[in-house]
């Protein structure tokens, strides 16, 4: 029987995921692991092993339990330690083909970083976030796994910010929402790769039985302004890094946002990729980079109106300006004729 166990499955991604197992005539039964299974395998690790007896394919996503979004793949709770259970049950039923998904912020955000990466390009996560270096440890495991495993079919997926009509609530709190202070410079190249394309890369790479990382990407990039100018909003004061990351420490630490600061980096300097590896292996994108974070983005305040409203509201305005002013004229006439009599 083909069965096909797969974590992460509560998130916006897993549940693009669950449909796409549930519609393959060949996959015979799916087997969910929530966080709660993960969490149990910290204390007894050997417990996911009858979980996992009879699967032939493990999709791991990781867990959709975390409060901080980074990328918008829902997985910002990285479990280093569940991960290293999960893979020793799934070694020990037999498991012949491992989907695992890793993050581009693997690759770090450095200023001589190479513009795009490939998947040959060295790990160098951000020390100042966690996350990456987490999912840079996630990779390491799975290398280590593998060969102790020789036989079985690897495959690690590196998606770049990740965004959908679902998921717009995340986008609008980031770092890369179109709010009037911006860290960075207005060339620093950003991608955003959508859901529904990412979902498919992992069925791909499940399907196909596909080996080793694969970077996941649409064609290309955009640059910093050109976000501001598709999501309509007014010009941008640029920070530079430093005071970009101070001002992030402060806000973390009143609580006024659950982005930690280390995502700075990430918006300040270079870390997009090129996809070239994971379309020769078939995969074709159906969004660009552009559609991806329109689709995702949820405009505020001003950008949010439409172009009408906008206009309704700046002739209120002016009107309400000039009914001021003669006002203001009126008040004073009346003032210099009272004194003058």
């Amino acid at each position: 029987m083909n069965i096909v166990v797969l974590t992460g499955s509560e998130g916006a991604l897993g549940r693009r995921v669950g449909d796409r197992l549930a519609q393959d005539p060949t996959v015979d039964a799916v087997v969910r692991l929530g966080p709660d299974d993960l969490e149990a395998a910290h204390e007894h690790p050997g417990g996911l092993k009858a979980k996992l007896e009879g699967a032939s394919t493990l999709v791991h996503l990781g867990r959709s339990d975390a409060v901080a979004e980074l990328d918008g793949t829902g997985t910002a709770g990285v479990d280093v330690v569940g991960t290293r259970a999960l893979l020793d049950a799934a070694g020990s039923v037999g498991v012949d083909t491992v989907v695992l998904l890793s993050s581009a912020t693997v690759y770090g955000a450095w200023p001589n970083n190479p513009v795009p990466l490939t998947e040959d390009a060295p790990l160098r996560p951000h020390p100042a976030l966690a996350y990456a270096a987490h999912k840079a440890e996630v990779e390491r495991l799975a290398a280590e796994w593998r060969d102790q495993h020789p036989d079985v079919h690897v495959a690690v997926l590196r998606p770049v910010i990740a965004v959908a009509e679902d998921t717009t609530d995340w986008l609008a709190a980031s770092l890369w929402a179109g709010t009037s202070f911006a860290p960075g410079d207005a060339d620093t190249p950003v991608q955003f790769v959508h859901l529904d394309d990412l979902a498919e890369a992992i069925d791909l790479a499940r399907r196909g039985r596909l080996e080793g990382p694969f970077n996941v990407a649409p064609d290309g990039w955009m640059h910093s302004d050109e976000l501001r100018r598709l999501g309509g909003r007014g010009p941008r004061v640029r920070l530079p890094e430093r005071v970009s990351h101070r001002l992030a420490q402060w806000r973390w630490k009143l609580g006024m946002t659950s982005t930690p600061p280390g995502v700075v980096a990430y918006r300040v300097n270079p870390w997009v990729v090129a996809n070239d590896r994971l379309k020769a292996a078939g995969w074709v994108p159906d969004h660009t980079n552009e559609e991806a974070y329109v689709l995702g983005d949820r405009p505020t305040g001003w950008a949010s109106l439409t172009p009408r409203r906008r206009q309704e509201l700046a002739l209120g305005a002016l009107a309400l300006g000039v009914a001021s002013a003669f006002a203001g004229g009126a008040l004073i006439a009346r003032r210099f004729l009272k004194r003058s009599s």
